[in-house]
């Protein structure tokens, strides 16, 4: 294909052969929307095409967008990006003309058009071949063509829903896909990626995919224009560039990241009672969900509004006032239909705010006609959070469950219900939002929006499939991922339960939940799996301060808790589809039990070191291990521990923040390589973070033969916790003597020594693991330590 207009800079004359950075000041051509603004201040060039203009620009160094402007101009952007990208000056990638072709040119990227062949070219900055597009004639046409080298697996446009039985694919896609929000759990994005180092998103609220003969083709986009983007980099570095133009999630509040139990069928009696059990027998929980019980449904705003039947002590607060002095968050369940015959039906019919061409039916709880809203459209956003809302969430109901909106054609319905809520919550509260929500649509993340696995049935292999659900979410950008812990349809064995509270105390989002008068509190499954189960939430809580640092840097580098083991080991086929274990954070990996009765599991540890959390035995990685499992207790949960690994730890509460933490435990496994872990704090409550409210310290190790370093930088932030030690546990290693710069660090014969002395200190000793050195260390002081000993062997 060949340009039959000259070659057009639209924007300066590139001078044959010199770098010239090219302003973009007139990328705006006659009848461009408010579209193209978003291009002002960026680096690009533009071409003519037959019947429009192509341009290309690098808004950032692993960024390539591409947009075909046909004659008709441009379409506004979807809800796939970023409404309000964060401010950030302008990248200003190197721009060079040698005859025919113009580079782009960055250190991350290197995109080339050919213009007499009509190619465009895009490498990583060694060169490397990453897409090449050949048909640009396509575009206008409503057809994006890429090639890319043989045998590059790829990932990404959508996971599976509750009821797909074939998942035999796992994470890969090949051949026709669709991407679409879907329904029951199902997740999806306009977004394919490869661990060959490249991703491509499109602009569009919906596409077809084809994956197929070394060939990415994208169409019905439903849109004139085509507008995508070329990423570079690798998984880690392409979902911080997806995060930076889709947006970034929101943090959730810190008590989200604790135990939830969900239930349908319930009172104010009831659940009282529950929550003293769970007390009395310190098995923690932070929230509640509550299903059709707590509304007054069918009844005027009683979609919005407590049962007082049910619940007499919701409307007036009281049930909100226990509950905080007992730690416990209230969160109800949210639909996207009102009955026709109330105050708020006539006001919708009034208001046209109903799903249009929708005809009343009755709902299943109420048995009352009922519509479903359209939150698509502004209006009806605008009135979700009323008034009636606003008491509710006022007296306790603070946290959102929104099912059921996944019934239309739109894939914006979901996100948009959820946004509505976000909105209205932002302007009436202070208090971070959290929402789960039966799909999901790439863009979605912006709205504190959790995802979980739809209406599960009970069983092992219900059970099993829900790790390929969770990490082909994650693999389109659903960093928040939860399930029906226990199944939602059918009653789980003691076993099959204790088993799933061992797999979700590993997820994002930890909850269990059932059908119509299920009970999932562990005390309901007999002693042997009440046990199972409550060393699992124990050990979740232990683990906090550690989830709570990677659920920040969810929000803000794109990547979080839970991490497909591609994500780290791009280039090794066995875990290129390995859907038996994953990355909890970066320094830990887990392959839960998922067979009734299993004795032994087979489990592939990828390249490094590996130390069993339970025994401490080490394993070199790069190869498949057998363990033993227990199908008596069902106690163990298999867990590794990565080499160079850095771990905090805190005591186990019955809820978070239950008490103020003054030292936090730091298990730290040093390798030869430089290692470090950001441990973050703040308020957990509020936005406060979002403007320089928080700590941030970097801890970081590495070993040097028989010496180890470690190191803790400034605190970052204004936030400043109850922290005030760390309890550093140095493992392999009994050292002989400490110092920091010339200074020595005191030594101490014994724990109870260490523990009353009153500055920082250090004693030798072993554990599971071999030798070890303790450090306790005075928190948000910026030091290295050197420890000098004989390193184990």
């Amino acid at each position: 294909m060949t340009t039959s207009k000259p070659l057009a800079f639209a924007l300066a004359a590139l001078l044959g052969g010199g770098l010239n950075a090219v302003s973009a000041a007139a990328f705006a051509t006659p009848g461009a929307t408010a579209a193209q603004a978003r291009h002002d201040g960026r680096v690009g060039v533009q071409f003519a095409l037959d019947s429009g203009t192509l341009t290309l620009q690098m808004p950032a160094p692993g960024v390539l967008h591409v947009h075909y402007l046909p004659e008709s101009g441009a379409t506004p952007t979807s809800l796939v990006m970023d409404p309000h990208p964060t401010d950030a000056s302008p990248f200003q990638p190197q721009v060079q003309r040698t005859g025919d072709t113009v580079t782009l040119r960055s250190d991350r990227l290197v995109a080339i058009w050919h213009r007499a062949s009509g190619t465009l070219e895009v490498s990583d900055a060694h060169g490397h071949p990453l897409l090449r597009q050949t048909g640009l004639a396509a575009l206008a046409q409503g057809r994006i063509v890429l090639d890319h080298a043989a045998g590059e697996p790829l990932y990404g446009i959508g996971g599976y829903d509750a009821f797909d039985k074939d998942t035999r694919a796992g994470l890969l896609r090949t051949g026709a896909q669709v991407a679409k929000a879907g329904e029951q759990g199902h997740p999806g994005a306009p977004f394919v990626w490869s661990t060959s180092g490249y991703g491509v998103l499109v602009d569009c609220d919906g596409a077809d995919f084809d994956l197929a003969q070394r060939r990415i083709t994208v169409d019905k986009f439903a849109r004139p224009d085509a507008d995508y983007y070329i990423l570079a980099g690798t998984p880690t570095e392409l979902f911080g560039e997806l995060a930076d133009l889709s947006g970034h999630a929101q943090m959730f509040p810190k008590w989200a990241n604790g135990f939830i139990n969900s239930q349908w069928g319930i009172d104010e009696k009831e659940f009282r009672g529950i929550v003293a059990t769970y007390r009395a027998k310190h098995i923690p929980l932070d929230a509640f969900t509550f299903d059709f019980d707590w509304k007054d449904w069918g009844k005027d705003w009683g979609e919005y509004r407590w049962n007082a039947k049910k619940f007499p002590d919701g409307p007036t607060g009281k049930l909100k006032a226990d509950m905080d002095a007992l730690g416990v968050h209230m969160t109800g369940i949210m639909k996207p239909r009102v009955h026709v015959d109330t105050v708020e039906g006539r006001y919708a019919t009034a208001h046209d705010l109903w799903l249009p061409g929708e005809k009343a039916s009755p709902d299943y709880f109420s048995h009352l006609p009922v519509k479903d809203i359209d939150f698509d459209k502004p209006a009806a956003r605008a009135w979700w959070f009323n008034p009636h809302l606003q008491h509710s969430f006022d007296t306790g109901i603070v946290g959102f469950w929104n099912d059921e909106a996944d019934t239309t054609k739109s894939n914006t319905q979901f996100l948009n219900m959820q946004r509505a809520t976000y909105d209205g919550q932002r302007a009436h509260s202070k208090l971070r939002v959290w929402s789960i929500n039966r799909d999901f649509w790439l863009g979605a993340q912006r709205y504190a929006y959790g995802l979980w696995s739809g209406d599960i049935p009970t069983g092992f292999a219900s059970m099993a499939g829900q790790r390929q659900r969770m990490l082909s979410a994650i693999d389109v950008g659903e960093m928040q991922w939860g399930m029906d812990g226990g199944g939602f349809h059918g009653h789980p064995s003691d076993e099959n339960y204790a088993r799933w509270i061992e797999f979700g105390a590993f997820t994002p989002i930890f909850r269990v939940h059932g059908e119509f008068n299920e009970k999932r509190q562990p005390w309901r499954y007999g002693a042997v799996a009440e046990a199972a189960a409550t060393q699992a939430i124990r050990l979740r809580y232990a683990l906090l301060p550690y989830i709570y640092s990677y659920q920040h840097r969810a929000s803000v580098q794109g990547v979080g808790l839970v991490q497909p083991l591609a994500f780290a080991w791009p280039h090794d086929a066995n875990a290129r589809n390995d859907v038996d274990a994953w990355l909890f954070g970066d320094w830990m990996l887990v392959s839960p039990v998922v067979k009734q009765g299993q004795t032994t599991k087979r489990i592939y540890l990828p390249a490094g070191s590996w130390t069993d959390w339970a025994t401490g035995k080490v394993y070199p990685g790069g190869k498949t291990i057998t363990v033993a499992t227990d199908a008596k207790s069902w106690r163990d949960i298999p867990l590794f521990i990565r080499a160079g690994a850095i771990i905090p730890t805190q005591p186990v509460m019955d809820y978070v923040d239950e008490h103020p933490v003054a030292t936090v435990a730091v298990d730290v496994f040093p390798a030869a390589a430089a290692s470090h872990f950001d441990y973050y704090d703040d308020d957990g409550e509020t936005y406060a973070y979002q403007h320089g409210d928080y700590y941030l310290q970097r801890l970081a190790t590495q070993r040097s033969g028989d010496t180890v370093s470690f190191s803790a930088a400034a605190p970052q932030g204004s936030y400043r916790p109850a922290l005030r030690h760390w309890l550093v546990r140095v493992h392999g290693i009994a050292a002989a003597s400490i110092t920091v710069g010339q200074a020595t660090l005191q030594h101490y014969a014994t724990s109870a020594e260490l523990a009353a002395a009153g500055g920082e200190g250090w004693i030798t000793g072993s554990d599971r693991y071999g030798p070890l050195t303790v450090l306790k260390l005075d928190a948000g002081a910026p030091r290295t330590l050197t420890l000098h000993g004989v390193a184990a062997h």
